[in-house]
């Protein structure tokens, strides 16, 4: 699947025709010796680029991959991040391996959903509770002082190495990091969204990093003491809020797990939101699905009304993600969570929608049952008691 972050130039440069060469060398080996001599040259050219801020080198021969060799271009990719989010460190009088992390927590609200700074007792004992049931027992955990929105994480691979390495250090030093919020883009607002606490574990080299890496240990049972312990702590943090916390994971595969569950949690959320605001049960619902396109299939969006009349109260935007297109059957999955949040009235729509936005607000547009794409509108006076959200 496609990660570059931003746009490249055209040009070619040495760096990025070598990152080509070693990634599509690495694509073709025929055995794992050979892998380790392709990913050793690919993992130190890499760590330069990294450590250069050659994010246009790195995002170009993603690029020119993309298209030429999705094979090499998965290679690079897998290296890239594997790069950025971790790290090697003496310290102690050992070597240490690090590893950043994400802990998201998807979460929604007809007020704002904070994002925020951490009163450090919290990140205290919110360290404490990951070290406790979500990480290996020689372990070592630092949190990043913030609750961080999806707008104010780290905006590329180069980005994301420096926070590895601040997070690293640390993490050794017995210190949890703290966040300079000034410059920090602002939050968009949406009924539901991502928040993450964002941290690094440093391990002795050898030793398990997760929890379920040793023999006791299993993914279902660390999640399910991870909302048992940790949410005491994480409640004050999300005022007036719903939310669910997620299993903790390396940063880009738990980022991306969030973007993954945050649609049917989106679409669960809007149902609530109008039973909640307007009384509307969700058997009166009418769902209205259609798919939209740029010049491939980018995403189905979803207008929610009542089914006795002509009008969209709410929409919500499901986006396809990684290696899903047209074949994807997502379409089942949207029907699925519809009907299990007691939707009964949903329609599909066989129309390829453009990718419509307001001009005034910049909202998406959403299918309605004409099969027109028309801007979600509340009652007035539900949306007289509510701040404006998309």
């Amino acid at each position: 699947m496609k990660r570059t972050r931003f746009g490249s130039r055209d040009r070619l440069s040495r760096d990025a025709a070598e990152l080509q060469r070693l990634a599509t060398g690495l694509s073709e080996s025929g055995g794992k010796l050979e892998d380790s001599y392709w990913e050793s040259q690919l993992a130190e050219t890499v760590d330069s680029l990294l450590k250069n801020g050659a994010e246009d080198d790195i995002n170009t021969a993603l690029d020119r991959l993309f298209e030429a060799n999705p094979r090499a271009h998965d290679e690079l990719a897998d290296m890239v991040e594997s790069r950025a989010e971790t790290g090697r460190m003496d310290g102690h009088g050992q070597e240490f391996d690090i590893q950043l992390f994400a802990a998201p927590v998807l979460a929604w609200s007809r007020f704002s959903i904070p994002a925020s700074p951490l009163p450090k007792s919290t990140v205290e004992a919110l360290a404490v509770h990951l070290g406790a049931h979500v990480f290996g027992a020689d372990t070592r955990v630092a949190l990043a002082d913030f609750l961080f929105s999806p707008d104010q994480l780290p905006r590329s691979f180069c980005d994301t190495w420096q926070l590895t390495q601040a997070l690293g250090q640390a993490t050794l030093a017995g210190q949890h990091l703290a966040v300079d919020t000034a410059g920090m883009a602002e939050t968009n607002r949406f009924l539901s969204d991502v928040r993450y606490l964002v941290g690094s574990i440093a391990v002795p080299r050898g030793k398990p990093l997760f929890r379920w890496n040793e023999k006791d240990g299993n993914k279902e049972s660390a999640l399910k003491e991870w909302i048992k312990q940790g949410s005491p702590n994480l409640e004050p943090l999300l005022t007036g809020c719903a939310w669910q916390p997620l299993l903790p994971d390396a940063y880009h595969a738990s980022c991306r797990n969030a973007d993954r569950l945050s649609r049917p949690y989106s679409l669960k959320a809007s149902v609530a939101f109008l039973q909640t605001m307007l009384s509307l049960m969700p058997a009166d619902i009418r769902a209205v699905v259609g798919p939209c396109y740029d010049r491939r299939m980018e995403e189905y969006r979803v207008g929610l009304g009542p089914k006795d009349k002509d009008e969209t109260y709410h929409g919500i935007v499901w986006p396809l993600l990684g290696a899903e297109d047209e074949a994807t059957d997502a379409a089942s999955e949207i029907e699925s969570v519809l009907r299990e949040a007691g939707v009964k009235d949903v329609v599909f729509l066989d129309h390829h929608f453009p990718m419509e936005f307001c001009d005034d607000c910049g909202a998406p547009l959403y299918p309605n049952a004409e099969a027109e794409l028309v801007h979600a509108e509340m009652p007035e006076q539900a949306a007289a008691n509510s701040q404006a959200l998309h």
